[in-house]
């Protein structure tokens, strides 16, 4: 008999429409391909919110895991050899495109699960563009698999915020998912040289990083940002814990405020 499977291309035609009389999720893995430092995958994105995701269907058995999309918005590191993405129009029509082919065959909750942050304005503005054209009752919808985390779970992920980019926590993941896409002889520790500011505001990160193709090549010696000789596979154990129960209660959260936050039909 053929095994069950929480992959959406695992499974039949047959299989699919039996899932859709019951169930409406489907998450969509979304990365890109870009350097990670001198010691990791350049998947690192991509591998890990799919494996969040697989764990969340596994655990809730409510939902699929599309093919993730591997190539995304990697401009700012444009000037490192491993930098394979597309132009911010071609991304936003592929994402339109998918949300409304998943939402026509009766996905109702079409959830693009980002794992790289430069993606986060396009997924949302591509969601806006598909609602435009969704079937009754379908939404498409993303958020960063990081999104829900407490506090204290995204410092020990992030270094304190320090760490963004091929550091501690992101290798820390890979390891724990596969050990073979990192080679820790490589690693290194690199942090940007941030000036101090006035505002310690986000909005520079827009400003340096979103508006400026080659940006994080021209501030970085190896394209590593935290420290990754700190890795290991038992934190990341932990920190996808963590990413799980901040999809799972992030859903929770968008279902209920899908239900009570309207006050007209």
């Amino acid at each position: 008999m053929k095994p069950a499977s929480v992959f959406l291309a695992e499974n039949t035609n047959s299989e699919i429409e039996a899932f859709l009389k019951t169930h409406h999720t489907l998450f969509v893995p979304v990365g890109a391909m870009e350097q990670h430092g001198p010691h990791s995958a350049i998947g690192t994105d991509l591998y890990i919110p799919r494996e969040i995701a697989r764990r969340v269907c596994q655990a809730e058995g409510n939902a699929l895991v599309a093919p993730a999309l591997p190539y995304s918005l990697s401009y700012p590191h444009r000037g490192f050899t491993s930098e394979f993405s597309l132009s911010i129009g071609t991304f936003m029509a592929m994402v339109k495109e998918l949300a409304l082919s998943f939402a026509r065959a009766g996905f109702k909750r079409i959830v693009f699960l980002n794992g790289h942050y430069d993606n986060t304005y396009a997924l949302a503005y591509a969601c806006s563009e598909a609602a435009l054209a969704m079937p009754e009752g379908a939404k498409a919808f993303p958020f960063n698999y990081w999104d829900g985390m407490k506090p204290e779970e995204w410092a020990r992920m992030s270094e304190n915020g320090k760490g963004l980019h091929a550091g501690e926590g992101e290798v820390s993941m890979l390891l724990a998912i596969n050990p073979a896409l990192v080679d820790m002889s490589l690693t290194n520790a690199e942090f940007p040289s941030f000036p101090d500011t006035i505002t310690k505001s986000p909005a520079l990160h827009t400003a340096f990083f979103f508006s400026s193709p080659g940006s994080v090549f021209r501030m970085s010696r190896t394209g590593t940002w935290g420290d990754a000789t700190k890795a290991r596979p038992e934190l990341g154990e932990e920190l996808l814990q963590y990413g799980v129960a901040s999809v799972i209660n992030l859903m929770k959260d968008i279902e209920k405020t899908y239900q009570e936050l309207p006050v007209r039909a």
